[in-house]
């Protein structure tokens, strides 16, 4: 079938190995076998001529190396051959394949670091890396941090060891950060609140230490967190969306307190004392404000009017007093009135 450009054979009960023959297909572009039961190793006779963009043998029984001859494939955008069982590295002859933007080899054998080139400038347009349930080894790679482009980036169940990069916050894109099931170390970086389009954060299972950053609360469309079993000390910050995620998420941390753990932290009984103490203060402050109040009004108000009931005399000469002042009040008013109207006249 010399012409035939894309070949979906993909969710059968095929079997059997895969024929090599299928290099040889000059204008094939898109080459989906996933989910059938193929064994043997995966064709290595690819060629510069070939025009593929999309390979994906995922859910199979592949077994033996990547063809290191898959580097010829300088069209090739999307790799998926996980879930099966490929051993051994990642071909470094990938890094010729410039155009990829999805790379996953889960869920296999696979062993070693991450090659470099993985987050050069040959591999700039990645959107996503799925390297999960392997045996890669060794530290998260810096480099990785260069991939601005990447959505996605799942590490996770491997043996990945040491801190979590600080130039990770740099993935300002990423809506899936899973660095689960390793072995990481060191604290949760504070620069991961930059990462604020973030939608899953699993960073469950590790040996991560110090306290839960308050800078993630900044991750607004943050719907899946996963900081349960590592070393995580401290109060889980206050006034968060990190309190309203179930408290599974935090499980595994012994010295991990506040809501929505059961454990309180240590200083919260002393707070609620000095709050009772606070509100108790304040109500007597409050009690006495308004026992003054009337005492005062009951001391002036008896202190005028009851002397004036007694004293007949006083009586008298008080509203002498207010009559006289009403008076003059009236006469100088009077008085203004017509000095007023003269002048009014004048003119």
């Amino acid at each position: 079938m010399p012409k035939l450009e894309e070949l979906y054979i993909s969710e059968n009960h095929l079997n059997g190995t895969i024929p090599p023959s299928i290099c040889n297909m000059q204008n094939l572009t898109i080459l989906s076998l996933r989910s059938n039961h193929f064994s043997g190793e995966f064709p290595h006779t690819w060629s510069s001529w070939s025009q593929i963009t999309i390979v994906d043998a995922a859910y199979n029984n592949l077994s033996g190396n990547i063809p290191t001859s898959m580097g010829i494939l300088s069209s090739l955008e999307i790799l998926k051959l996980n879930n099966n069982n490929f051993g051994d590295k990642i071909p470094d002859s990938l890094h010729n394949c410039y155009v990829l933007k999805s790379i996953d080899l889960g869920g296999n054998k696979l062993s070693g670091s991450i090659p470099p080139w993985i987050g050069g400038s040959n591999a700039s347009m990645l959107c996503m890396l799925r390297l999960r349930s392997n045996f890669f080894t060794g530290h998260i790679p810096r480099q990785l941090c260069n991939l601005g482009y990447l959505h996605i980036l799942d590490l996770s169940h491997n043996n990945f060891s040491g801190e979590i990069p600080q130039e990770i916050g740099g993935l300002t894109l990423c809506g899936t950060l899973n660095l689960s099931r390793n072995h990481l170390t060191g604290n949760i970086p504070s620069i991961v609140g930059n990462m604020h389009g973030l939608e899953t954060l699993d960073l469950s299972n590790n040996r991560l230490s110090g306290q839960i950053p308050q800078t993630l609360e900044s991750l607004t469309f943050l719907s899946h967190l996963n900081l349960a079993n590592n070393n995580l000390v401290g109060r889980i910050p206050l006034g968060s969306q990190l309190q309203t995620f179930t408290s599974s998420i935090y499980m595994g941390n012994p010295s991990l307190c506040g809501f929505p753990l059961p454990t309180k932290c240590p200083a919260d009984d002393a707070l609620t004392i000095t709050n009772a103490k606070r509100s108790n203060e304040d109500g007597n402050d409050e009690m006495w404000f308004y026992v003054s109040m009337v005492l005062g009004f009951i001391i002036g108000f008896w202190g005028v009017c009851g002397t004036l009931l007694v004293k007949k005399s006083w009586r008298y000469a008080y509203f002498r007093f207010l009559e006289d002042t009403k008076d003059k009040v009236t006469l100088a008013i009077e008085l203004k009135v017509t000095r007023l109207q003269r002048k009014l006249c004048h003119v």
